[in-house]
C-alpha cells in the first residue's frame, strides 16, 4: 500500500493546529468555573501594602497603601466612559454609606484615565459620596489586570484578600458580611 504524502502532510499539519488550539483554549480556561468566568482572586503579594502604591486626591495630596495599614481598604479602578463601572457606582455608594460610622475602612475610587476633574464632576452630578483618586505610581498587576471595573480589597494587615473584575452589586449580603468580617478581625 502506497501512502500519498501530498495528502498525509497537510492532514497532519491540520491535526497539529487543531490540537494546539484546543490546548491553548483549555489553558486559558483552567481558572474558570462552570460558567466560564475566571476566578476573582489571583495570586497576590504576601503584603500588598508594602509595595509602593500611591494615589493622588484632588488637592494633589498623595496617599500610600502603607499609610492605610490598620484599615480595610476598598479600591475600585474605573473610568467615566465605562458602562459597567457606572452601573456599579450606586451599590458602591450605598456600601460606603453602610460603613460611614467606621473609621477603619477607606474607599478609594481610582480613575484609571487620571482625569480627576472629569471623575469628580461625575461623582458630584450623580450625588455620590465617593472619594476620587488618580494613580500616583505604577499599579501592580495583582491589583489591576486588563479590565475595568476592577475592585480590590485589602485587609487591615495590607494583604490583598479580594480582587473582582467586572461590574458587581456590592450591596449583596455576602459582600457586606465579608467586609464586616474583615473589619471585626
Amino acid at each position: 500500500m502506497k501512502i500519498n504524502l501530498r495528502i498525509l502532510y497537510p492532514a497532519l499539519a491540520a491535526l497539529v493546529v487543531l490540537i494546539s488550539c484546543d490546548a491553548a483554549r483549555n489553558s486559558q480556561n483552567a481558572g474558570a468555573d462552570s460558567t466560564g468566568s475566571s476566578a476573582p482572586q489571583p495570586e497576590a503579594p504576601a503584603d500588598a501594602a508594602s509595595t509602593d502604591v500611591s494615589f493622588l486626591d484632588g488637592n494633589g495630596k498623595s496617599i500610600t497603601l502603607q499609610s492605610l495599614k490598620g484599615k480595610v481598604v476598598f479600591i475600585n479602578f474605573w473610568a467615566t466612559w465605562c458602562p459597567p463601572c457606572i452601573d456599579e457606582m450606586p451599590s458602591i455608594n450605598r456600601l460606603k454609606q453602610t460603613f460611614k460610622s467606621r473609621d477603619d475602612i477607606v474607599f478609594l475610587m481610582v480613575d484609571v484615565d487620571g482625569d480627576y476633574g472629569k471623575s469628580k464632576a461625575f461623582m458630584d452630578k450623580n450625588r455620590y459620596d465617593l472619594p476620587v483618586y488618580t494613580p500616583d505610581s505604577d499599579i501592580p498587576p495583582s491589583f489591576l489586570g486588563n479590565a475595568i471595573p476592577t475592585t480590590v480589597i485589602l485587609d487591615k494587615a495590607g494583604e490583598l484578600v479580594v480582587r473582582a473584575e467586572g461590574g458587581r452589586d456590592y450591596m449583596a449580603p455576602g459582600t457586606v458580611k465579608a467586609i464586616e468580617d474583615l473589619l471585626n478581625h
